[in-house]
């Protein structure tokens, strides 16, 4: 195989998009924690044991919310990527198909 031959294992797009989905699901079930943990109920009942600001406590709410929007944008990301492999997975399993048919091994060449 030379350098400039591309090719695309079987299996390999279906199992890398996997692995993206089960990152997204693992960081999606931790951001649900996290903001269980820190939302700003969370925090607001850890500071009024307290005797801090509201100007604090506003300051890590504000911390909380970017934070879990941050994880969100990443999470969502995440399922595009792999959404997009299991398309790319689609497509090149219907191209092979299309392939085989041409040089007699798929459905109608009987090779």
């Amino acid at each position: 195989m030379t350098d400039s031959v591309s090719y695309y294992a079987d299996g390999a797009g279906k199992g890398l998009a996997k692995d993206f989905e089960l990152q997204a699901y693992d960081l999606r079930a931790y951001l649900k924690k996290f903001e269980n943990e820190t939302g700003e109920e969370a925090i607001s009942d850890g500071f009024g044991l307290l005797t801090e600001s509201d100007e604090i406590r506003n300051a890590y709410i504000e911390y909380s919310t970017t934070a879990a929007s941050a994880m969100k944008a990443v999470y969502e990301h995440l399922d595009v990527i792999a959404d997009a492999l299991r398309k790319v997975s689609q497509n090149t399993e219907v191209n092979d198909g299309e392939t085989a048919v041409l040089f007699g091994r798929g459905s109608g060449g009987g090779a």
